[in-house]
Parts: structure tokens; sequence; C-alpha cells
């Protein structure tokens, strides 16, 4: 059995709730041997419903860990969560990439792009390999957009555009394939349209809607037009990409889109302050 270390801030959150069954499912899919096996939790009970790290380690088999690094010396490979709080991902990331353990970091990947560039300053230290993205790249709707000349990234059912923006950057960033150059933003009541410029005279256009579910419109890079709700099982897919990654140690696009994915987001953060104007990346 290949064992995987959970490091999270609350252990019940989504994500970890959720995580685990997926695996279990692709072990029978797949044929592989995974387990989550190892738990280490900052905070011992979550503030989403009140579990426990015992309790949540009792209903999945897994062991409670006193310390990051006893996790991290018993686990094959690493999974770090807090997904609600990046602004963690750095202190968890300084202890357990000196490991040398494949690691997954689970999105937003860091609060700003200072943070994120330490994170991976770290890694290349240690020589660990890691990455980390929203669910959204795999979503299999996106697969042929690769390249587009043109995107319109929709969503709008998250808590906040600050948690939940990440998804559609990711989109955007896998879809474009290219540098971004510049953000702005116009704000129309709750409703938020990021432009995003890339070189080639391309753009993107991340639209905020509250009650939009995730969609994209794009033209190809063929210069034909298409709209498509997202429907696929891109969190399953995720988990298998992570899986193929623990065993191979290769991951499966360019982690540079990860920095991009960052530079965007900060700008923009910036840039809802600074309504109409261009942030420069």
């Amino acid at each position: 059995m290949k064992t995987i270390g959970f490091v999270d801030y609350y252990i019940s959150e989504w994500h970890a709730n959720n995580y685990p069954i997926w695996i279990k499912e692709i072990n029978e899919n797949e044929g592989k041997d995974f387990c989550v096996k190892y738990v280490w939790a900052e905070e011992y009970v979550s503030p989403v419903d009140g579990r426990n790290t015992d309790e949540w380690c009792a209903e999945f088999g897994a062991e409670k860990c006193e310390t990051i690094d006893e996790l991290c010396e018993k686990c094959d490979y690493v999974l770090v969560l807090a997904p609600t709080n990046p602004e963690k991902h750095l202190g968890y990331a300084k202890e357990v990439l000196k490991y040398k353990k494949n690691t997954y970091i689970d999105k937003t990947f860091a609060p700003d792009y200072a943070t994120a560039k330490e994170i991976f300053d770290i890694a290349e230290k240690y020589g660990t390999k890691f990455f980390s993205t929203s669910a959204l790249r795999y979503a299999t709707e996106l697969d042929d957009l690769v390249e587009s000349k043109n995107v319109v990234a929709y969503h709008g059912n998250g808590t906040s555009l600050e948690e939940y923006v990440i998804h559609q950057i990711e989109m955007v960033v896998k879809t474009m394939a290219l540098e971004p150059e510049a953000v702005r933003v116009e704000k129309h009541g709750p409703q938020y349209f990021c432009k995003v410029k890339f070189p080639q005279d391309k753009n993107a256009v991340i639209a905020w809607v509250p009650g939009m579910p995730f969609s994209i419109g794009a033209q190809k890079a063929d210069g034909k037009s298409c709209y498509r709700s997202i429907k696929s099982d891109f969190f399953r897919i995720l988990l298998a990409d992570i899986i193929r990654f623990y065993e191979t140690g290769e991951v499966s696009f360019d982690t540079k889109q990860t920095l991009s994915a960052i530079k965007i987001r900060d700008a923009i953060m910036e840039g809802k302050e600074k309504p109409g104007e261009w942030i420069a990346l």
C-alpha cells in the first residue's frame, strides 16, 4: 500500500472529506494501491462542522500525527490541503518540501506572487517535485480550447471572488497558453468583469456573476466560436492525475502556469480597488 499524508489547517473540510473516497475509486478503477494513511492538522476542531481530527481519522481509517515531521517521515507522498487558507501554504511547504517526497499543494496555491515564488524556490533548493492547480484545469470541456484566440470564463457560485476566482483563472491560463501581460477590473453591482490581456492580441475575460455556474465561451484557434457549461467530473480527473504524478514524478502541464495564475489573481485583487485601470504584470 502506497501511503499519502494529508497536511491541513483543519481536517474536516470539503476537500479532505472527499479526496479519500475518490482515491479509493481510482484504486478500484485503475488497479492502484493508494490510501490516505496519515493526517496532521494545525487546528484540532474544524470550524466547518465541529468535527475534530481524531473523529475524522476514525471515520477514514487514518492515523493522526503530532507533527508535520512525523507525517512526512511515515508517508510515501504528501498532499497539502488548507484550500480556504492559502496563507498557510508557505509555512507548510517549508516543513514538507525538505523531505523530497512528491507533493501536491491544493488551490489557491499562495496568497500572492511573492509567496508563490518562494515556495517554488524552496522546492528547487531541495529538488522536490510538486505541483498545484485548481481542479477546473481538468474539465474536459477545455481540452480542445488550448491556444484559443479569446476566452470568457464564467462563474459566481462561490462564497467570494477572493477564494473562488482561482478556478476561472486556471481555465483562462490553460486555454490561452500564453504569459499574461495586464489585467483590468470593472465592477457592476455584485458582478466583476476582469479583462486579461495576452500577447498576439489575445484576450480573456473572467466574468464573476453571482448565480452563474462554471462555463466558458471561446473563439478557438481555428476562429470558430463555442460556449460550454462545465459538467465534466473534473475533481476525480484531478485526483487521478495526482496519483499518476505520485507514481511518475512528472507534472502534466507547465508549472510556470501556476505562477501566471497567481500573477493574474494579484492583479485582480489590486484592480478591485482601481476599477478601470490596467494593472501591468
